[in-house]
């Protein structure tokens, strides 16, 4: 049974309750979580599992499983492992401070692609710092120019909304999709569409914020030169 992704429902939701479904070597599966796992770029999400008589497991990472159904709770030491068996009940909370960081990150990415149209061949989310990879030959981006205009785009606060597209409907509009070589979950009925109106378009399965304002002022730190075809942009927090 897949895992129900509580962060698909609300990014902001940092806490629910959950059922221990099995406890592999290679992590901890739940019925439902809102530990966002590590998936398109963004870092999985990190915190606590809490049980009945208020001990608590540290997560120090959340991946998918190789069949990508699941999510898998891996903690911090494996000795919490002994502590849980299927059908254990437990409170599922995630470090907020990070997780928000990483939304105001990744949505500040999809701010900078709007200013680079040119098709993306990778990215990358941490909670201090975020990047992407165009495919741009030849460069003439200038580091203050894009500070400028992705502040310039923060500050108007836009909203951010997410839409829901069949894949049939994501296949006539094949320019949606920026990232090379990116494809919709196998057998997906419906596909999450990220929309910044006026800015940004396009499919993403990660955690956002509700609008544009709440991510900060931000700096380009760096623009190098990866391959002959690739150039990478890395955005942090000004502060």
């Amino acid at each position: 049974m897949p895992t129900l992704k509580r962060f698909d429902e609300d990014a902001y939701r940092a806490t629910c309750d959950a059922t221990v479904v099995a406890v592999h070597p290679e992590g901890i599966e739940l019925d439902a979580t809102v530990f966002y796992a590590r998936s398109g770029g963004q870092a999985g999400d990190t915190g606590t599992l809490t049980l009945a008589d208020g001990q608590t497991i540290a997560i120090a990472d959340t991946v998918y499983s190789p069949d990508r159904q699941t999510v898998l709770h891996l903690p911090a030491d494996s000795a919490g492992l002994t502590l849980l068996a299927p059908g254990t009940p437990v409170t599922a909370a995630i470090d907020w401070d990070r997780r928000h960081r990483l939304m105001r990150l990744h949505t500040c990415l999809h701010l900078l692609g709007s200013l680079i149209p040119v098709p993306v061949t990778g990215c990358g989310i941490s909670p201090d710092a975020g990047r992407v990879d165009f495919d741009l030959p030849e460069s003439t981006l200038d580091r203050d120019t894009l500070t400028t205009q992705l502040n310039e785009l923060i500050g108007r606060n836009t909203p951010v909304r997410i839409d829901l597209i069949t894949p049939e409907e994501l296949a006539a509009q094949p320019e949606l999709v920026r990232t090379i070589g990116a494809a919709p979950p196998a057998g997906a009925s419906a596909i999450r569409i990220i929309h910044i109106d006026g800015i940004d378009r396009q499919p993403c399965g990660g955690t956002h914020v509700r609008a544009t304002g709440e991510i900060g002022r931000v700096v380009v730190t760096k623009i190098e030169k990866k391959s002959r075809q690739n150039r990478r942009v890395a955005v942090a927090f000004a502060d």
